[in-house]
C-alpha cells in the first residue's frame, strides 16, 4: 500500500530525509518523548487557517461547533480569530466562559437544556439560545417571567435525509431533535415564541445530519426551509454544521468554502433574505490533529491475522466502536514508508471491540516500542473520551512555529481518585 496521503495531515505537517515527522514545526516522534503517549498534536495554523475560511465563507454570522473539540485553549483561539461558539450543555458553557470568550459570542445549544442549564445561560447573557422543543419554552418563560426577552432561533426538523451514517443523521422525520417543518408544528412553536414575554423570535435553525459530503443535501436543506422563512420573517438562517472531512485514502470531502459558496448559492436562488449563518465543527478541527501511540504488543496468529496492540483505544477515540470509522496509520519515524502488513490496531482495553484501525496497513519493519499515528483525530477523540478501565485521558498539545504548548494536562491516578469518596 501506497505511504499516507499528505492532505491527510496538518497543514504544517514535513518530513525530514530520514522519513520523521514534524507538525508545526515540531518533531512528532520528540513530542511523544516528552510528553509521553497516546497524545493529541494540534497544529495551531490549520486551527487558525479553518476558522479564518469559516468567517469568509458565512460573512453573516458562523459559529464553531465545541462538541467536536473543546478546551480552553480552542474556545479562545475559535474567537481570537472571529467565531461565535455553539455550547449545547452547562460544561461546555462554562469552559467557554473560562476562557474569556464573552457571553454575547455564545449560542446555546441541546435537546434536553435543564432548568439550571437554561438559567445559567440567562444569567451569563448568552447571544442567543437555540430552541428544541415545547418543554424548553415552558422553561424559558418561567424563569423569564416579565423579565427582558431572550433571542431565539427555533430549531426545525426539515425532514431532510443526509447521507451519512443512519447515528449521525439528525434532520430526518424521525429524530430527537426540533419542531417537525410538516404538520405545522414549527409554524406553531414559531407563533408560540413570538406571543411570549420570555422570547424574542429571531430566526430558524436546522442540522440534517454530521460528516455529510454532499454539499448538495445543505442545499436542499435551504431549499425546504426557503418558504417557511419567509412566511415565518425570519431574520436569520443557520444551515448548521455537518461538513465532512475525508479520513481514509479513498474519501474527498468538499472544503469550508466549497460548502459555503453552494448554501449562499442557494439561499440567493431562492430569494431568502435572511442571513444565511452555520455551526461547522469537525471541519475546523479534524485534520488539524494526529494520534501518537506506542506499539505495546504484536501478536501474529498464523494463517488469520497480526494485532498491533497500542496504549491508547476506544477510551481516547471510540468513532471506530460507535460508527465503524475508518482511520489510517503510519509510523512516526518513516511517513513516507510503503505500508505492506496488513493488522488490526486495537487498544488496551478489555473488549474485543476495542479496534482503532480494523483493517491497517503499516510498514513490515514495525517493531514494539515505535511511535504509531493516526492522522484526522481532532475532532471527537479528546471530546468523546472516557475513563474505561481507569485509563488516565492523553494531553494536548497544540504546535507552532517550532514551539509546543500543553494546553491540556494528562490525567493523573490522582484526579481519578479526587470524586471517589472511599468506602
Amino acid at each position: 500500500m501506497t505511504p499516507i496521503r499528505r492532505d491527510l495531515l496538518p497543514d504544517t505537517a514535513t518530513v525530514d530525509g530520514s522519513g520523521r515527522l514534524a507538525i508545526g514545526g515540531c518533531d512528532v516522534l520528540d513530542l511523544a518523548a516528552e510528553f509521553g503517549t497516546p497524545l493529541f498534536v494540534y497544529d495551531e495554523q490549520h486551527l487558525r487557517s479553518r476558522c479564518r475560511e469559516a468567517v469568509a465563507g458565512f460573512p453573516d454570522g458562523v459559529a464553531y461547533a465545541t462538541k467536536a473539540f473543546l478546551c480552553g485553549a480552542m474556545a479562545h483561539l475559535a474567537y481570537e480569530e472571529g467565531m461565535d461558539l455553539d455550547v449545547a450543555t452547562g460544561g461546555e458553557l462554562q469552559v467557554a466562559l473560562h476562557a474569556e470568550v464573552p457571553a454575547d459570542r455564545l449560542i446555546f445549544h441541546g435537546n434536553n437544556k435543564s432548568p439550571l442549564e437554561l438559567e445559567m445561560a440567562l444569567d451569563a447573557g448568552v447571544k442567543r439560545i437555540v430552541v428544541d422543543n415545547s418543554d424548553e419554552m415552558d422553561r424559558l418563560e418561567a424563569l423569564r417571567g416579565r423579565g427582558p426577552a431572550v433571542d431565539v432561533l427555533i430549531r426545525v426538523n426539515p425532514a431532510v435525509q443526509a447521507h451519512t451514517h443512519h447515528y449521525l443523521q439528525t434532520g430526518v422525520a424521525d429524530s430527537k431533535f426540533g419542531f417537525a417543518l410538516a404538520g405545522g408544528v414549527a409554524a406553531a412553536a414559531v407563533a408560540r415564541a413570538r406571543a411570549s414575554r420570555a422570547m424574542r423570535f429571531i430566526g430558524i435553525h436546522a442540522h440534517i445530519g454530521s460528516q455529510v459530503y454532499a454539499t448538495s443535501s445543505f442545499a436542499k436543506t435551504i431549499e425546504a426551509l426557503a418558504g417557511f422563512a419567509a412566511e415565518s420573517a425570519a431574520e436569520e438562517l443557520s444551515i448548521g454544521g455537518g461538513l465532512g472531512v475525508a479520513y481514509v485514502g479513498d474519501e474527498r470531502a468538499p472544503s469550508l468554502s466549497d460548502w459555503a459558496a453552494t448554501v449562499r448559492a442557494a439561499g440567493e436562488s431562492l430569494g431568502v433574505t435572511a442571513r444565511i449563518t452555520a455551526e461547522p465543527g469537525r471541519s475546523i478541527v479534524a485534520a488539524a490533529a494526529v494520534t501518537a501511540y506506542r506499539v505495546g504488543v504484536i501478536k501474529r496468529i498464523a494463517g488469520i491475522r497480526t494485532y498491533v496492540a497500542v496504549d491508547g483505544g476506544m477510551s481516547d477515540n471510540p468513532r471506530p466502536v460507535l460508527y465503524g470509522s475508518g482511520y489510517e496509520a503510519f509510523l512516526g519515524r518513516s511517513t513516507d514508508a510503503e505500508r505492506e502488513l496488513p493488522v488490526r490496531i486495537v487498544g488496551k482495553h478489555c473488549e474485543s471491540g476495542d479496534v482503532i484501525v480494523a483493517e491497517a496497513m503499516i510498514p513490515e519493519d514495525t517493531v514494539v516500542g515505535d511511535v504509531l499515528i493516526t492522522p484526522v483525530t481532532g475532532a471527537y477523540g479528546h471530546s468523546m473520551g472516557s475513563n474505561y478501565n481507569m485509563v488516565l485521558r492523553p494531553p494536548v498539545v497544540f504546535v507552532r512555529d517550532g514551539s509546543a504548548r500543553l494546553v491540556v494536562r494528562r490525567e493523573t491516578y490522582s484526579d481519578l481518585l479526587a470524586r471517589d469518596l472511599g468506602v
